[in-house]
């Protein structure tokens, strides 16, 4: 996505302690703060995929112009 950490705060509307602490894997954010992450990272054009047999995992959805969403 190449967004900064605070990028996503902004966009998840959390604090950048939040995002800095899960990156670094010091915390696991409470639940709605893990929610609007997730749904920040999906507006912007990740896709979470399901465990499928090969492990869970992520991909980015492609637009018309084939280039991804920056953050608001």
């Amino acid at each position: 996505m190449d967004w900064s950490q605070a990028a996503l705060a902004e966009a998840a509307s959390v604090g950048l302690s939040t995002v800095r602490n899960f990156e670094a894997g010091r915390s696991v954010p409470m639940q709605n703060n893990l929610l609007a992450i997730a749904r920040a990272l999906e507006a912007a054009g990740v896709i979470f995929i399901k465990e499928n047999g090969e492990g869970p995992g992520v991909r980015l959805r492609k637009t018309d112009a084939g280039e991804h969403r920056s953050p608001a």
